[in-house]
């Protein structure tokens, strides 16, 4: 069960240095486990240096937003605090799913000033007692190096310092008739929609509330504990409750959202998953459309099929690193329409911000299919079947996991294999293809093969073994 956080401000020197537990200064935002990694006096510091270095990088205003676990409003009071402190002022837009944070650093302002950047305080699909924080700023994800120069600011007590106010709003309204405004096609659909007690709730539920059709609610109710099921959609097993409601009730298609809403499930008519990657085409087929010859993004995990896809329907793909940060800084670089990731990021600059928001890619695919003849169902019917392990986890410790995929690389060039290692080892075989990668954010490696067929997938899988082996793990269970 989540626990809720007090925040004192008289038990905080706001020029003390501060140490982090390391645990929680990860590749793409700060996580960890409530009362034991993640405290009041944590979520103080991380105001303090974040602050710090946005206000050094020229920013006079931040948002804060925050998820539904109980811990919650409390980081966000220390947090506010700690930025305050450096001098910036806060735009507080209180409960709701991270992509409303992202909304609030895209579009608002504070006395005419632009809110440069935000911090959501989430936990995202984790546990009820882990809770964490994602930053922005100026229109582009904070990871990476800047986490770490967090813990560095923090440590030394480098913080800027000053008077900032706070100011609250009420963003829901706005968000969700932003969301609206893409909506398109004239075909009346039955919809199931599952927030899985996740941030995304509301918004979910004043969406449906305005599009045609008939529309079902699924945990729609904000609670931290996550009482009927994980709030994560790329997990078979919390789609279950879905699935049954897809079938019983008859459904075109079912929705579900992960903990603060950055990400899309997929469910079709027959209650059958699809994946992120499936997602991903049946998306760039229509956005391609209007940007023929466009370079579509995907990352390192999601199938041939996909790529393969993208190319017929005239784009040009783009394998990439796995990461929604990383996928959203390459997307801006080279100025691609659209991108996304096989964990069901989905980020859209064709139409929209440039940012992975769950709730406006479920809008874009019931306006795809209230525009079509296709079914969601038809269109999963028309891929590739091919046969696939799913993404799995070998345990490596951190200090080896990145030496361990380098030995497998040097094994494999010295072998002649087809291999690309813009992430990891991604190794193209005759009948078909495998992953090895460190993973950002455990003690693991991650492995996932594909093939034709199951004899490819078992020769696939017992290669990948041979190779975790040779470098002395132990390989998964496939």
């Amino acid at each position: 069960m989540g626990r809720a956080v007090a925040f004192d401000p008289g038990q905080v020197d706001p020029r003390a240095p501060h140490r982090f537990d390391p645990t929680v200064l990860r590749e793409y935002d700060v996580r960890g486990v409530v009362g034991e990694t993640i405290t009041a006096a944590d979520a103080y510091a991380l105001g303090r240096a974040f602050g710090t270095l946005a206000r050094r990088r020229g920013a006079t205003a931040l948002a804060v937003g925050y998820d539904g676990r109980h811990s919650s409003p409390g980081l966000a009071e220390a947090l506010c605090a700690g930025i305050t402190a450096t001098g910036l002022d806060v735009l507080r837009i209180g409960r709701g799913p991270t992509p409303m944070l992202y909304f609030a650093a895209y579009t608002q302002e504070l006395d005419g000033r632009p809110v440069d950047g935000g911090v959501m305080i989430t936990g995202s699909h984790n546990p009820p007692d882990f809770n964490g924080f994602k930053f922005t700023l100026h229109k582009a994800s904070v990871y990476g190096p800047d986490i770490q120069e967090l813990g560095r600011l923090a440590a030394a007590g480098d913080y800027e310092n000053g008077a900032g106010e706070v100011r609250e709003i009420s963003l829901l309204q706005a968000y969700v008739a932003r969301i609206l405004q893409d909506v398109a096609g004239t075909k009346d659909l039955k919809v199931a929609w599952d927030a899985g007690n996740g941030a995304m709730g509301e918004a979910m539920a004043a969406v449906a509330a305005r599009l045609p059709g008939e529309h079902i609610l699924l945990n729609a109710e904000i609670d931290g504990d996550f009482p009927n099921h994980h709030p994560d959609p790329t997990v078979a097993e919390n789609l279950k409750q879905l699935q049954e409601t897809v079938l019983r009730e008859g459904c075109d298609l079912g929705i579900a959202f992960d903990g603060d809403g950055d990400r899309l499930g997929l469910v079709d008519s027959r209650a059958r998953i699809v994946w992120g990657d499936q997602i991903l085409l049946f998306l760039a087929r229509d956005i391609l459309k209007r940007h023929p010859g466009a370079t579509i993004i995907g990352d390192v995990k999601c199938s041939e099929a996909l790529f393969d896809g993208i190319a017929a329907a005239g784009g040009k793909p783009m394998m990439w690193k796995t990461g929604h940060s990383v996928i959203k800084a390459k997307m801006k670089e080279i100025d691609a329409p659209f991108a996304g990731e096989m964990a069901a990021h989905f980020v859209f600059a064709d139409g929209f911000y440039g940012y992975d928001d769950g709730l406006y890619a479920a809008v874009r695919v019931l306006s795809i299919l209230r525009s079509s003849k296709e079914s969601l169902a038809e269109y999963r019917d028309s891929l590739p079947q091919l046969v696939n392990t799913p993404e799995l986890r070998v345990p490596c410790p951190d200090a080896r996991k990145k030496a361990v995929v380098e030995e497998v690389k040097q094994r494999l060039r010295a072998e002649g294999a087809d291999v690309t290692d813009i992430d990891g080892v991604r190794v193209r075989e005759a009948c078909g293809w495998w992953l090895l990668r460190a993973s950002n954010t455990e003690d693991a490696l991650t492995v996932r093969c594909e093939a034709d067929d199951e004899a490819g997938l078992r020769a696939l899988t017992g290669r990948l073994a041979r190779e975790l082996k040779a470098s002395g793990l132990e390989p998964p269970a496939f």
